[in-house]
């Protein structure tokens, strides 16, 4: 399978134009709690999951190697292997706190996509049912991530502003962000997009037109990269690959 997705890298970095890497937050406090009415609002990183950012924020910037060959000499070259030009992040903290080496890795300013997060929004569970939380407010999130580049609708209110979200609403944002990526479509851009697993699973889905649902999943590890082109001239999309995770070694995928 590896070989026949790269050879479809191959064709599509020949006639795709847009191009889209879906990077998940790594490992969050949630992630390994036993018991979901124990999770935070708005979890940070384990330690592992800083360790995950950092690898993949190495695995971005570095280069591949290539031979150019002429008649005369064969020299070698390092050729950007992501080449990435806009990175987005969610506005949730665990995706912050791993688009922070990136950023630093790449040179870039994260643009927090407020639409980009996960499945639920910002909640906790209390006797009576779940209660919204306004998530990180603008001072909070500038004092932790000054380069970051924040969206009006990021406010001293916080930006979260309802009870726990519905799959249904999840899925309507999805639609959204798909929609606003396909009129990007003829832009020559490399984007990276860190977010979430369950919200990942919904923007595939409206990227693919199919139905929302639970009973297919797309999968992500933390840290996890999916990478889809995008061809305005075939009007199509090309998933080269999902749920990679080659630049984690086996004791840091989770």
């Amino acid at each position: 399978m590896g070989y026949i997705l790269h050879f479809m890298f191959i064709l599509t970095e020949r006639f795709g134009k847009m191009e889209l890497y879906l990077i998940r937050h790594g490992q969050s406090v949630n992630n390994v709690i036993n018991d979901g009415k124990n999770r935070l609002p708005d979890p940070p990183l384990t330690e592992l999951g800083y360790q995950q950012a950092e690898i993949v924020s190495q695995h971005l910037l570095n280069a591949i190697k290539i031979v150019r060959e002429t008649p005369e000499s064969a020299t070698l070259v390092s050729k950007p292997k992501y080449r990435i030009s806009k990175l987005y992040c969610s506005p949730m903290l665990r995706a912050l706190q791993t688009a922070q080496p990136i950023s630093k890795e790449l040179g870039l300013a994260p643009e927090v996509w407020v639409n980009s997060h996960e499945y639920g929004g910002i909640f906790m569970y209390e006797e009576n049912g779940t209660v919204g939380l306004p998530g990180k407010t603008r001072s909070e999130i500038l004092a932790q991530f000054p380069h970051y580049v924040l969206p009006k609708e990021i406010s001293e209110q916080g930006w979260w502003h309802s009870n726990k979200e519905e799959w249904s609403s999840c899925h309507g944002r999805a639609i959204k962000v798909a929609s606003q990526l396909l009129e990007w479509t003829e832009q020559d851009e490399r984007i990276a997009m860190v977010t979430h697993g369950g919200f990942m699973d919904a923007l595939l889905k409206a990227l693919f037109n199919q139905l929302p649902g639970r009973d297919v999943y797309y999968h992500h590890f933390n840290t996890a990269i999916t990478h889809l082109t995008f061809d305005p001239a075939r009007r199509r999309i090309n998933l080269l690959y999902l749920n990679r995770v080659d630049h984690l070694s086996a004791e840091y995928v989770s």
